[in-house]
């Protein structure tokens, strides 16, 4: 069994260069689906969930080049989808990651017909595919969940444009909505669209591939679909939930980190948070630099939201800073229902937390103490190895098939930085 060492106790100092972001690679390969031009990409983190992802392009009929060494940077990919081999995503394929819903919104634009499996992904409560579902039937789509699976046809000649109201935001569904309406035939309204960096990123490369679209960043967005696109260059936009979790690390262990490549922008609410708990955030051309202020984090209160507030994605993080913090902290979630299954293995550390509905109440104390934990989703695994660092002794954090799927290079970083942690094979 494969685990993370983490020796707890040194202060991180340096610079911690960040990767691209996960939650907008993902939807930007899929977009080599509307098009036979090849996309080039760059800053691609080197993810599981990337491979997987790739492997379902591959078998839809995408070529894919990837140069991770030797002339060409590391992170750049040129995909090409000359002809669509098959509107099949099957379920060995799908069944581990969310985003591969995905693909549906391309393969309905340009091949008109779609079969997806119900995808899978962390068990961070239901996320269901109905506005993915209904977003396409908005666009003239006949879709049904059929054995598993989503099937979707587009009508005769096309989908069409058309209004989409999303009764809640959601950033899948908004992704998937914006591809699809690409290749509709007239004009396209997303209301109550997701505002989300990612959802830019992917705006903005569509609108480099010939899409003329108004509204990214806002709740309402208006595409202009195309016949066919172009295909373009594009840079992957910096993960933000990446820097905010070195962020954290910063504080947690007293030390001095600049995020090269983080962009303030993207981190607002996170930053907001973080300087209440006792971090200097200072914004930079070239990144962010984060720095403790106090001997020891400061009580802090935080609830999760869409964007621009306080990302989900970062809950699980400031928890493992609010275990340490002096007094008592609140965090409140209001994206996933069971998104706090990670506080029994904090507790397994001596952290002293109580849960009441969507609520954790966080008592702080001055140290943690090394244990055994598991981490049960991709966050939570980050947050399990930040306790670590503030804990007395050695934590070994194992179900690293989570943080593997989205942090590039984890282990690699942390080092460069000062942490004493390597990855070591357990016995069972």
């Amino acid at each position: 069994m494969q685990a993370i060492r983490v020796t707890g106790g040194n202060t991180l100092s340096g610079t911690i260069p960040i990767s691209g972001a996960k939650n907008a690679a993902l939807p930007l390969l899929c977009a080599t689906l509307l098009t036979d031009q090849p996309l080039r990409f760059s800053h691609v983190p080197d993810l599981a969930d990337i491979r997987t992802l790739s492997a379902l392009l591959s078998q839809h009929g995408t070529q894919i080049s990837q140069n991770s060494q030797g002339g060409a940077r590391a992170g750049d990919m040129t995909l090409t989808t000359p002809k669509i081999l098959s509107p099949v995503a099957p379920y060995e394929l799908v069944s581990t990651m969310r985003a591969s819903i995905l693909v549906l919104g391309p393969l309905l634009g340009r091949h008109h017909q779609a079969r997806v499996a119900l995808p899978g992904g962390c068990a961070i409560g239901s996320r269901p595919v109905d506005l993915h579902i209904k977003a396409m039937e908005a666009l003239g789509a006949s879709v049904d969940v059929v054995g598993g699976d989503v099937v979707a046809t587009a009508p005769a000649g096309g989908l069409r444009g058309g209004t989409i109201v999303f009764p809640k935001v959601s950033v899948g569904a908004t992704e998937n909505a914006l591809m699809a309406a690409a290749l509709a035939r007239g004009t396209t309204q997303l209301e109550n669209a997701a505002q989300e960096p990612e959802i830019v990123d992917l705006g903005n490369l569509l609108i480099a591939m010939g899409v003329p679209i108004t509204g990214l960043g806002t709740a309402t967005i208006e595409i202009e679909g195309q016949e066919t696109l172009n295909g373009c260059d594009h840079r992957v936009v910096a993960d933000r939930i990446e820097a905010g979790t070195f962020a954290v690390a910063a504080l947690i262990t007293g030390g001095d980190l600049f995020l090269e490549g983080a962009r303030a922008n993207h981190l607002q609410a996170h930053l907001d948070i973080l300087t209440t708990a006792g971090a200097i955030c200072e914004v930079k051309p070239t990144g962010i630099r984060i720095a403790a202020d106090v001997d020891r984090p400061q009580r802090f209160d935080a609830q999760t939201t869409e964007f621009p507030g306080f990302p989900t994605d970062l809950q699980a993080q400031m928890m493992a800073l609010a275990c340490i913090a002096q007094g008592q902290s609140t965090i409140t979630e209001t994206i996933f229902e069971n998104r706090f299954m990670h506080v029994d293995e904090l507790a397994r550390l001596g952290a002293d937390i109580h849960i009441r509905g969507n609520q954790a109440t966080v008592v702080g104390t001055p140290r943690l103490s090394g244990a055994r934990v598991s981490a049960t989703d991709l966050r939570a695994g980050a947050a399990l190895v930040l306790a670590g660092l503030a804990a007395e002794g050695d934590t070994y954090v194992t179900a690293l098939e989570h943080l593997d799927r989205g942090y590039e290079r984890f282990e690699e970083k942390l080092r460069g930085v000062g942490a004493d942690l390597e990855r070591v094979t357990l016995s069972a």
